[in-house]
C-alpha cells in the first residue's frame, strides 16, 4: 500500500510539474507581441490517392502468387507513366478548390488568394473545379465571394462548379459565375430572392414609460428601427430598397446565365438538382466525386487548400492539453489497478 502510495505521489507531482511548464509558456507568449497570420498550400494530386487506394484493393482479394505479380505489373505501369511524361510533357491538368460557405462568407478571404495562386499558373486547356457548398448570407459578403470567382471566368479560364449539397441565394450568385454548373440530384439550388427581418419593441417601452430618442441626419438614415416607432414611410423605403436588392440578384444571375426565364426562377423558391437542370438553374445532374473520377482519365487532378499555419503558443496549448489528458487517463488506469491489488 506504501509503495503505491508513493508512485501515486509521484506521478501526480509530475504532472503538475508538466501543467505548470506549459501554463508559463503559454502566459509568456500570450504576453509576447503577435505574429503575422501564415498560411501553408497543401497541394496533392488526386489521381495517385485514387489510385493507390484502387491498387490496395485489388491486391487485397488475390493470391500470394497473384500479388506479387501484380506489383510488378504496378512498377511497370509507374515507370512507363513517368517516362511518358519525361518525353510528352504534363497533361491537363484540373485544379479542385473547396468552399465552403457560413452566413458570413468568412471563407471569402482564404477562396481569393487560393485563386490569386492559381492565376499565375494555370495554362491553356486547364480547368478549374469548384466544390461549393453555401446556403447563403450577407449580401455585400456573397456580393465579394462572386466577385472572386468572376475573375476566373474574365482570365478565360474554365470553371466548372459542382454543387453536392446546397447552392443557395449568395451560394447560388457565387455558382452562376461558373462556365458549367453541376449538382447532385437531390442538391438545394437557387432561392434567388433576398430576405429581411426585425423585431420592434416600441410598444413594449411604450407600455412601460420608456422613451427613445433616435436622431439621424438624412431623410433615410434610417427605415426601420428596433427601439424606435416605425413609420409607413421607413417600411416603404426598407422595401424599395430590398426591391432594387433583388434587381440587381436578377441582372448578375441573367447575364451569367441568359438562357435563364430569370423572372420564372427569381421568386426565391428553391429547387432540387433534377428540377434545377429541368429550368436551366443547372447544366448537368450528378456529384463531384463522379465528375473528378471521370476527369481522372485524362486529366492530372490536383486539389489545392490554403491552411492556416498554426502558431507555437497554439501547437504548445493542444500538447498541453493531451499531456494533461493522458495524466488523467493514466490516474484512472492506476486507481483501476490498485483495486485489484488490495483484494
Amino acid at each position: 500500500m506504501s509503495d503505491w502510495l508513493a508512485d501515486y505521489g509521484m506521478f501526480l507531482a509530475q504532472v503538475s510539474t508538466f501543467a505548470i511548464i506549459g501554463l508559463v509558456f503559454i502566459a509568456l507568449l500570450a504576453r509576447s507581441k503577435g505574429s503575422v497570420e501564415r498560411s501553408k498550400l497543401r497541394v496533392e494530386e488526386l489521381n495517385g490517392r485514387y489510385r493507390s487506394r484502387q491498387r490496395r484493393l485489388s491486391l487485397a482479394r488475390m493470391g500470394k502468387k497473384q500479388r506479387k505479380a501484380a506489383l510488378k505489373g504496378f512498377r511497370k505501369q509507374d515507370k512507363h507513366e513517368s517516362q511518358a511524361k519525361d518525353t510528352e510533357g504534363t497533361a491537363t491538368t484540373v485544379w479542385v478548390i473547396d468552399f465552403h460557405g457560413d452566413i458570413k462568407a468568412s471563407a471569402t478571404s482564404r477562396f481569393s488568394q487560393e485563386i490569386s495562386a492559381l492565376l499565375g499558373v494555370v495554362e491553356q486547356g486547364d480547368e478549374v473545379v469548384i466544390r461549393l457548398e453555401s446556403p447563403g448570407g450577407l449580401v455585400h459578403a456573397y456580393g465579394l465571394a462572386a466577385a472572386e470567382l468572376d475573375r476566373l471566368r474574365e482570365a478565360g479560364i474554365t470553371t466548372t462548379i459542382c454543387i453536392d449539397k446546397v447552392a443557395a441565394s449568395g451560394g447560388y450568385l457565387m455558382a452562376c459565375c461558373g462556365d458549367k454548373l453541376r449538382a447532385a440530384p437531390f442538391a438545394v439550388i437557387g432561392s434567388i430572392g433576398v430576405v429581411a427581418q426585425l423585431p420592434n419593441v416600441h410598444r413594449l417601452l411604450k407600455k412601460h414609460d420608456i422613451d427613445v430618442e433616435l436622431l439621424t441626419a438624412g431623410r433615410y438614415k434610417r427605415t426601420l428601427t428596433v427601439l424606435g416607432e416605425n413609420t409607413d414611410e421607413g417600411r416603404e423605403k426598407f422595401l424599395e430598397d430590398l426591391e432594387n436588392t433583388h434587381e440587381l440578384f436578377k441582372r448578375y444571375v441573367n447575364q451569367r446565365r441568359p438562357q435563364l426565364d430569370i423572372e420564372a426562377v427569381s421568386t426565391g423558391e428553391i429547387w432540387y438538382g433534377s428540377e434545377a437542370a429541368d429550368n436551366g438553374l443547372v447544366d448537368e445532374v450528378g456529384t463531384s466525386e463522379a465528375y473528378l473520377l471521370e476527369r481522372m482519365k485524362q486529366a492530372r487532378v490536383i486539389l489545392l487548400s490554403l491552411e492556416k499555419r498554426r502558431g507555437l503558443s497554439e501547437r504548445l496549448g493542444k500538447a498541453v492539453s493531451l499531456g494533461i489528458e493522458r495524466g488523467v487517463q493514466r490516474l484512472l488506469e492506476v486507481a483501476d489497478a490498485s483495486r485489484w491489488q488490495r483484494r
